[in-house]
C-alpha cells in the first residue's frame, strides 16, 4: 500500500512572499474548527501539504479568515452584476478564494488570474486543482504586462489581499493610479494597517513569536484616509470603507459600528476598502 504523499517544503518561500503561510496558517487553522468562520477545504489541503514551522506565527487569530470573507463578498457581489468579467488577483498567494467563490457558482463564466512570483504560482500548481478559467501569471504584481493579459471586456474586478502594505507608498498609489486608468468601470479592493502599526513594523518592532517578526509595512492609511483616496488619485470615482463581517468572541464585540464613533479607535482600526474605477 503506498504511502501518504510527500509534504513539500515551504521553505520555498521566502521574504514577504512567506507571509502566504502565516495567512493560510491562520485561515486554515479557523477553517478546521467546529464553530470556525470560514469554510475553506482546500486552505486545509493546503495547510496540510506544506511542511513548515508554522509555529512561529503565533497563535492563529480570525482575522485573516474575516479579511477573506470581506473580500469574497465584495468580489461575489461584482461579479453577481457582471458575471462573465475577469477577476484579477494580484500577489495572490495561497490564497483560495476562487474555489469558495465557485461553491456559488460565480467563477462559471469569469475568469480568474493568478498574479504572483514564480516560486509562489509553482507552488500553487503542484498544490491546487487545475482549472481552465484560471490563468496563472507568475510575475511581479509591479511588473505592468499583466495588465495586457487581463480581458476587460466584460468587467474587471481586482483584489490586492495583503498586498500594498507592503509597498513604498507612493508605490502603491502609483498601482492604484494605473490600475484606475487601465481598467475604467471596474473595481479594486484592497486592505490597510493603520499609520501606528506601519511605523512599528518598519521598526521591526511587531514580533509574532521570539522566531518571527513582520517584514516592514511601509504604507498605512486610516479608513478616513483610505476612503480619501477618491480625491486624490485620478479615475477612483469612489471609495467605499468595508467593514468585516463579525467574528467569533472578541471579533463580534469590535464588529460593531459604535467604536467608529470614537475617533482615535477609528483612526488605529485596520480597514479595507472598495475603490471604484470611474469611465
Amino acid at each position: 500500500m503506498a504511502g501518504p504523499a510527500p509534504r513539500i517544503d515551504g521553505k520555498v518561500l521566502e521574504g514577504v512572499s512567506a507571509t502566504a503561510l502565516w495567512t493560510l496558517y491562520y485561515r486554515a487553522s479557523e477553517a478546521k474548527r467546529s464553530d470556525g468562520v470560514i469554510r475553506d477545504p482546500w486552505a486545509v489541503t493546503l495547510f496540510d501539504s506544506i511542511d513548515y514551522d508554522y509555529g512561529k506565527f503565533g497563535k492563529p487569530k480570525q482575522a485573516h479568515a474575516l479579511r477573506a470573507i470581506a473580500f469574497d463578498t465584495a468580489t461575489r457581489e461584482y461579479l453577481a452584476e457582471h458575471p462573465k468579467a475577469s477577476v484579477v488577483a494580484l500577489a495572490e498567494g495561497l490564497q483560495t478564494s476562487f474555489w469558495r467563490l465557485q461553491r456559488h457558482g460565480l467563477t462559471d463564466e469569469s475568469t480568474w488570474y493568478s498574479v504572483d512570483l514564480p516560486p509562489v504560482i509553482a507552488l500553487r500548481e503542484k498544490l491546487l486543482p487545475h482549472d481552465d478559467r484560471i490563468v496563472p501569471l507568475a510575475q511581479s504584481a509591479l511588473d505592468r504586462s499583466w495588465m495586457d493579459r487581463v480581458d476587460a471586456s466584460n468587467g474587471v474586478f481586482i483584489t490586492t489581499e495583503g498586498l500594498l502594505m507592503y509597498l513604498e507608498p507612493d508605490v502603491a498609489l502609483g498601482l492604484i493610479r494605473d490600475c484606475a486608468e487601465r481598467f475604467p468601470g471596474g473595481r479594486l479592493m484592497f486592505d490597510s494597517v493603520p499609520p501606528w502599526f506601519s511605523r512599528r513594523t518598519v521598526r521591526g518592532k511587531l514580533k509574532l513569536s521570539d522566531r518571527y517578526v513582520t517584514p516592514p509595512m511601509p504604507f498605512g492609511l486610516s479608513p478616513d484616509e483610505a476612503v480619501e483616496l477618491a480625491g486624490r488619485i485620478p479615475g477612483v470615482r469612489a471609495a467605499h470603507d468595508v467593514a468585516l463581517p463579525a467574528g467569533r468572541g472578541l471579533y463580534k464585540v469590535l464588529a460593531s459600528p459604535a467604536w467608529d464613533r470614537v475617533g482615535f479607535l477609528r483612526h488605529g482600526r485596520p480597514s479595507h476598502t472598495l475603490l471604484e474605477f470611474g469611465r
